[in-house]
């Protein structure tokens, strides 16, 4: 699983990026700040196993905090986009082959208005272009990969279909083939045509506006999209969130701030404060008699109280809740827990190292190659670990299970 950041230069992208990951990226307010890809691990929450058996994991990646487990996800901050980016401009045929990989795309918008369509600084600007224009040029450039090979899935259906029916299934095998760097399947391909109102026996006949329905349906099956609606905490943010909200009432939109998060992040970094990310709080711990402690400045004190206010009025600084929603809710996976039903250790004595994310309608075997190729070819059986209870290999798993896996391999 990968998920794509995405939006015009100077949004706060690159800072949306550190606030996930606290990578060292560049970030200035100017645009194309990024040129190559930043690529960097952010992490999503899942109440953690371990207390259910009354124990303490010790996690081999991510971390666990008070019963809560944040497991990685890679996250990819490309070029930024600008209008026209399909045919090539601004960073546009390096943006736009960055976001192959991606499984979700995360549509950092300057909630505030500040920055115009190329991301220089403005007043008053409309969010709303941000959105339609991202949308606009993403399908036109799905459409000009379908024009461009129009021809040889034509040919290609016709080499392989006999008539009627056979041929139709054939173009959607050859649309799929073609279009197989953005992830899309035979099956795709098909509910795609559908959903376009196309028939497949016309594929010939298809007009070109079909065929950038078609782009759009493609786009929205491979390509499914999060607007994080930045720089909640300046002037004009709320009444711009309202409109995006009334325009685009099929979207998610999630209100945050990635400055809030980073100086959260840095803070807890630093020890001036005990904050998880995702939580709608922070205890300041740097104050105190204790020579040890890092009194907060004047200055501090004051930003932090700042971002507290922020917190109070929008429950968290918001970049933790859209890259959970952009896992769980929208790609639909489940954390699942390795175990075992005599022992929660591994051979290192480590409670619990692992958590697995996986796809929506895992089952046992799914999860035996995840661990295991070998695992997978000589799977037995799996035990559902809490219940103590076997399992088979068609069993489709559930969030925060904890499966072992019984095969010939072990």
């Amino acid at each position: 699983m990968i998920i794509g950041v995405v939006g015009k230069p100077s949004v706060g992208k690159s800072t949306f990026f550190k606030a996930c990951t606290l990578s060292e990226v560049e970030i200035a307010s100017y645009p194309f700040t990024t040129i190559k890809p930043n690529r960097g691990a952010g992490y999503v929450r899942v109440k953690c196993a371990d207390r259910d058996f009354g124990k303490q994991c010790n996690p081999s990646s991510g971390f666990c905090i008070n019963g809560t487990r944040f497991v990685a996800v890679e996250l990819v901050d490309v070029a930024g986009l600008v209008p026209g980016a399909h045919e090539g401009k601004g960073m546009g045929n390096q943006f736009l082959s960055d976001l192959n990989q991606a499984d979700l795309l995360i549509h950092i918008v300057d909630a505030s208005g500040t920055a115009n369509e190329k991301g220089e600084v403005s007043e008053n600007y409309d969010p709303c272009f941000d959105v339609e224009f991202l949308e606009k040029e993403i399908d036109l450039w799905y459409l000009d990969v379908i024009r461009r090979g129009w021809d040889k899935i034509t040919r290609l259906a016709r080499q392989k279909g006999a008539a009627g029916n056979e041929m139709s299934a054939q173009i959607s095998k050859a649309l799929a083939e073609q279009l197989s760097s953005f992830k899309v399947t035979n099956a795709i391909a098909k509910n795609s045509i559908t959903a376009s109102g196309l028939k497949e026996e016309d594929f010939e006949r298809w007009p070109e506006e079909s065929l950038r329905q078609l782009a759009a349906e493609l786009r929205k099956r491979t390509k499914p999209i999060i607007i994080a609606a930045n720089k909640m905490d300046l002037p004009k943010s709320k009444v711009n969130i309202e409109r995006l909200k009334n325009k685009f009432p099929d979207y998610k939109i999630v209100p945050c701030s990635g400055d809030a998060e980073v100086a959260l992040r840095m803070a807890a970094k630093a020890k001036l404060i005990k904050y998880l990310p995702g939580d709608p709080d922070f205890e300041i711990i740097a104050v105190g008699n204790d020579a040890s402690a890092r009194p907060l400045s004047e200055a501090q004190a004051t930003a932090l109280e700042k971002i507290r206010f922020f917190l109070k009025e929008f429950g968290s600084t918001g970049v933790q809740h859209v890259l959970d929603t952009a896992v769980f809710d929208f790609l639909q996976y489940i954390a699942i827990f390795p175990g075992s039903s005599k022992g929660l250790t591994d051979s290192k004595g480590n409670v619990m190292p692992d958590c697995f994310l996986m796809p929506p309608d895992s089952t046992a075997l799914d999860f035996a190659f995840r661990l295991h190729t070998d695992f997978g070819k000589t799977f037995l059986y799996a035990i559902d670990v809490r219940k103590n209870q076997r399992i088979g290999k068609e069993h489709k798993l559930k969030h925060r299970d904890v499966i072992e896996i019984i095969s010939a391999a072990k």
